[in-house]
C-alpha cells in the first residue's frame, strides 16, 4: 500500500472558480490518532523565499528563519504534538510530526490537564496552524498582508515503523546537499 499522499485544505465540492480537488489522503484513516507523519509544505508557486543552498548548507534568510520559528513553537499551542526532524529548504520545508496521546496520565483515568491556549489536534489543523500563524509574521515583515506564502496543498506520509522513521530522518537531514538534484529546485 502507497502510505504517500496529498492533503487539499478546503472543501472537496466543486466551484466554478477553482478547478475540482480531491483528496487522496487514506481513506478512513483517522488523522487525529496517534502516529508519526512526514509532511512536505511547498511555497505558492514555488517561489524561493526562505534562503539559499550554498556548498550543500541552507542558509536561512528573515523569512526562512521565521518559517523555524513558527515550527520550533507549535508545541506551545497544541498539546498532543512532538516534533521530531527538520529543515526549511529555498522554497518548502519537510518535517516529521509525532501526534501523540496524552490523555492518560500515569495509572488514573483522568484524562491530562489542558490549558486554554493549548489543544489537541489532529495532523491537517497542525499544518494549518503552521501554515497561517507563518504566513501573517512573513506578511507582516514584508508589508503583503494577506498574500499566500504556501501552497495550497500539502503532502504527507503515514510512518510506520522504527525503520522508517530513521530512513525519513536521513532523508530530512540531507536534503540541503541534495539541492541541486531536487524536484522542487526551479534554479
Amino acid at each position: 500500500m502507497n502510505d504517500h499522499h496529498v492533503h487539499h485544505s478546503g472543501g472537496f465540492g466543486t466551484r466554478p472558480d477553482r478547478p475540482n480537488r480531491r483528496s487522496i489522503r487514506l481513506k478512513g484513516y483517522d488523522y487525529f490518532q496517534p502516529g508519526a507523519y512526514f509532511i512536505t509544505i511547498c511555497t505558492k508557486d514555488r517561489a524561493c523565499l526562505f534562503g539559499e543552498v550554498v556548498n550543500g548548507e541552507m542558509r536561512l534568510n528573515a523569512l526562512g528563519q521565521i518559517v523555524q520559528d513558527v515550527w520550533h513553537d507549535l508545541p506551545n499551542h497544541v498539546s498532543n504534538v512532538v516534533l521530531d526532524a527538520f529543515v526549511v529548504m529555498p522554497n518548502h520545508v519537510h518535517g516529521i510530526t509525532i501526534i501523540r496521546d496524552d490523555t492518560v496520565v500515569g495509572a488514573g483515568s483522568e484524562p491530562a490537564p489542558t490549558t486554554p491556549t493549548k489543544k489537541h489536534h489532529g495532523l491537517p489543523e497542525i499544518v494549518r496552524q503552521f501554515k497561517t500563524f507563518s504566513a501573517r509574521r512573513i506578511n507582516e515583515m514584508r508589508g503583503t498582508p494577506g498574500v499566500s506564502v504556501w501552497q495550497r496543498n500539502y503532502y504527507e506520509h503515514i510512518i510506520r515503523d522504527e525503520q522508517s522513521l530513521n530512513r525519513i530522518r536521513a532523508y530530512i537531514a540531507n536534503n540541503p546537499l541534495r539541492w541541486a538534484l531536487d524536484r522542487e529546485n526551479r534554479a
